[in-house]
Formats: C-alpha cells, sequence, structure tokens
C-alpha cells in the first residue's frame, strides 16, 4: 500500500485525512495523464454521504482543468462505474465512496479502462504529484479547457444490463431490500420491481448522513427483523456504495459471503459454468466452506483479505466466481468487480432455477465457529511487529491442536487490528482470541 492508497482506494475522513485539495489534485493528474494524446474522458460516480458531492465538484474541476472531459453518473454504485467504463470506452472512471464506512468518512476509488481497479505504479504517480511542492502540470486554456457532461445515461444502460441477466421472472417472489441509505435506493429498487418482485424496501430515504447508520450489511440484523415482520422469501443487504451483498432467508436467518458462494459455486458447477472447477476464496473464509467444497468437488484458491487479491486471482487464472465473507462477490462473466446487485440476482436465479428455498440450498454448509474481533490499536504496523504479541498468536494457534486456525491482521481501510479464530466450539475460539488481546493490551497499544 502506498502512502494515500489502500487496498480499496485513497481513503480517510473528508477534509481531514483526504481533502477537497486532494481530489482537485486527483483529478488534475488523471486529466494529465490519460490526456497526453487525446483528449481524455473521465466517468464518475458518487455514493450519497454528503461530502460526495463537494469532491465530486473538485475532481471535476480538477479534471477539466487539465482538459479532460468529466462524465458525471451522479448517485450510483462502484460497479456501475467498473461497467460503463469498461462498456462505452473511457479512459478510466472514479467512484467517490468510503464503502461500508460511517458518513464522515470518503473515499477516491479509480478503475481503470478495463474496469479493474487502478495500477499500482499509477497510484504511486498520483502521491507523488499530490506531493509535490510545484505544480508541474500545465493548465489546460481556451478550447482545450474540458468539460462536465451530465451521464445518468450510462447508468440508466448499466440498469438495463442488470435487468437483462436474470433466467426467470421474479413473479410473486416476496424480496426484502435494505438499501444502506446508500447507492442501492435507486438501483436495487429499479431492477427487483422490473423484474416483478413483489419489493420491500427499508432504509431507502438518504440524508447525506444517513449512509451505513444501523442499517445495510454492516447491521443486518434490521433486514432479519424485517423479513420475519413481512414474512418475506428472501431478503438482501447492500453497503454504502453497493459493491456488497449479505442476504437473509425466509427464517431470517443470515447468508454471508461464504454461504453465498457455495450457493452460487454449486450452482455453477452443476451448470458447468464454474470455470476450472475452483472458487476463489479469501484466508477470512470460514473453514466449514472449504469441507462442503471438498465435498461437491470443487477447488478454491486462497488469497489476502481485499476484493482486489481476489479479482487478480481470478484474471490471472481464468476462474468466474471468487468472493470475501464480508459479501464482496465477483461474477468474472458478468463483472470485473464485486457487484452487490448483481450477485443478488445470481441468488435469485439459483432458487428459481433448483425450485427451493434459500434456506435449502444452504443445508450442505455447516459454518465452524468463529470469533473475529475488531481492534482500535495506536499503530497497526508497531502491533504486527511485536515479538510478544506475534508470540501469542503462535501460542494461541498451537492450543487449538489442530482443529481451528488464527488469522492475525491489520485492515487495510482503517486503524484496526484484526483477529481472527475458528475452532471446534465457540469457547475455543474466545480462549485463543483472549489470549492474543491480552498480550496487545499488555503492550499498551489499545486506543
Amino acid at each position: 500500500m502506498g502512502k494515500y492508497f489502500g487496498t480499496d482506494g485513497f481513503r480517510g475522513e473528508a477534509n481531514v485525512g483526504l481533502t477537497v485539495n486532494h481530489a482537485f489534485k486527483v483529478g488534475r493528474f488523471l486529466g494529465y495523464y490519460y490526456g497526453k494524446e487525446h483528449k481524455a474522458k473521465i466517468v464518475i460516480g458518487k455514493d450519497t454521504r454528503r461530502s460526495s458531492y463537494m469532491f465530486e465538484y473538485a475532481l471535476a474541476a480538477g479534471l477539466t482543468a487539465s482538459g479532460a472531459d468529466a462524465y458525471l453518473l451522479h448517485v450510483t454504485s462502484t460497479p456501475s462505474v467498473s461497467y460503463v467504463v469498461r462498456t462505452e470506452e473511457f479512459d478510466c472512471g472514479i467512484m467517490i465512496s468510503a464503502s461500508h464506512n460511517p458518513f464522515y468518512d470518503n473515499g477516491i476509488k479509480i478503475i481503470n479502462g478495463n474496469g479493474y481497479k487502478l495500477e499500482a505504479e499509477v497510484e504511486a504517480l498520483i502521491e507523488e504529484y499530490i506531493d509535490k511542492e510545484e505544480d508541474n502540470i500545465p493548465l489546460a486554456t481556451g478550447e482545450n479547457i474540458g468539460r462536465t457532461v451530465d451521464y445518468v445515461l450510462g447508468r440508466n444502460r448499466y440498469l438495463g444490463y442488470l435487468i437483462s441477466l436474470p433466467t426467470k421472472s421474479f413473479k410473486d417472489v416476496r424480496v426484502g431490500l435494505d438499501c444502506a441509505n446508500g447507492s442501492a435506493h435507486q438501483i436495487a429498487t429499479a431492477v427487483f420491481k422490473a423484474l416483478g418482485a413483489k419489493t420491500y424496501v427499508i432504509n431507502a430515504d438518504p440524508d447525506g448522513t444517513n449512509i451505513n447508520t444501523e442499517c445495510g450489511s454492516t447491521h443486518i440484523e434490521k433486514l432479519q427483523e424485517f423479513v420475519r415482520e413481512k414474512n418475506l422469501d428472501i431478503g438482501f443487504a447492500y453497503d454504502g456504495d453497493a459493491d456488497r451483498c449479505l442476504a437473509v432467508d425466509e427464517n431470517g436467518n443470515i447468508i454471508d459471503g461464504d454461504a453465498i458462494l457455495y450457493i452460487c459455486g454449486s450452482y455453477l458447477k452443476h451448470k458447468g459454468e464454474l470455470d476450472n472447477d475452483t472458487v476463489v476464496t479469501t484466508v477470512m473464509s470460514n473453514m466449514g466452506l472449504y469441507k462442503a467444497f471438498d465435498k461437491l468437488g470443487i477447488k478454491y484458491e486462497k488469497t489476502d483479505v481485499g476484493d482486489k487479491y481476489v479479482s487478480e486471482n481470478m484474471v490471472a487464472n481464468g476462474y468466474s466466481l471468487g468472493g470475501e465473507q464480508s459479501g464482496h462477490i465477483i461474477f468474472g462473466k458478468y463483472a470485473t468487480t464485486g457487484d452487490g446487485v448483481l450477485t443478488s440476482l445470481k441468488i435469485m436465479d439459483a432458487m428459481l432455477i433448483s425450485k427451493k428455498r434459500i434456506s435449502e440450498l444452504t443445508e450442505g454448509f455447516k459454518v465452524y465457529p468463529q470469533l473475529l474481533v475488531n481492534l482500535k490499536v495506536t499503530d497497526k504496523d508497531l502491533v504486527m511487529n511485536d515479538e510478544k504479541v506475534l508470540k501469542a498468536a503462535d501460542e494461541a494457534e498451537a492450543g487449538l491442536n489442530g482443529d481451528g486456525r488464527v488469522l492475525f491482521r491489520k485492515s487495510g481501510t482503517e486503524p484496526l487490528i484484526r483477529v481472527m479464530v475458528e475452532a471446534g466450539s465457540d469457547e475455543k475460539c474466545k480462549e485463543a482470541a483472549d489470549k492474543i488481546i491480552d498480550a496487545i493490551k499488555a503492550c499498551g497499544y489499545i486506543l
């Protein structure tokens, strides 16, 4: 990771860690970099955070000042930006969002011309430019100054693409949607209604400050209650920029990213569409998923945490399905990035074609007890390199006697250390996690 760009773009508290001046300079550089041989075309989307409007205008100002044309999708999802970039010949795309973070955070995600996350070497050039005292990029003048273009049409084309994908009508299926007061509030609702579902929606009234607030995929208990209360067949919860999806079955039970990979992996293998019979996961996936895949004859790869690494593995090896426990699911045949609404459509397909309830499709997947603790710390790198802490983590895993594992890592987007333990029982999970947490506390790293 660079100075500003992490695994999911340039992220920070709005006008604190990520300022309007940063956004202007990012726009300036991208307009210059992609406009060396032609007039650059760059598309911008944003989520519903109040600061997203500020960053949109700053980026557009930077782009046009460097001579690029800025096409504005307005409020939309991250995957829609990826779709528009790769299907309509834009030089790159920018999504303004901090995903599942609170409203006061924001981020700048840059997507290359092929619809994937921007190359690290280009991010490094942007960082170098941001830190320069003198601005050595020329300002466009006269007719070379760029223009801004209202491009809601691009988002509408993405909606049409999603609507075209399901193979069955959703008529009479009772579906609940938790839109997290974010990007999904228009997209998901429009798609499910167009496909004929009886659609029940919550948290679809964004005000700039309520995105992800006790709702969406990070607070799925709201959707669980809603599904039970309304007697729905299934529910889907998205995050702020709608690149994640978690589901709830008809009984109100959570279907996380691992269960979604199991449902969709099984479905695609049955159809002969699971390339190389392999699913790409991250190291955070539950041991129960691998045991279930073994029974089905499905192979799997494990990457570092981050949909960026899942995507890279899929592209390098020609795999068609991958994702994270958190709900970033990538369907390589249909998208280049995690897409929450697309994921929900694929789950609907699996349910309707099999003519089974969604709870029945998860019966072969038994979750291993797992405990995940997020610790806010003074310095992530110091914790990860402290010998006492590392020794405690090794001892905790050794104490599981091969019937479990310990994963101890730093967050790529927040000042957190994540301690995850899987074991044969909840008690063993807690015992192992407490050993690591106590060591971190004893060293004085907890905030």
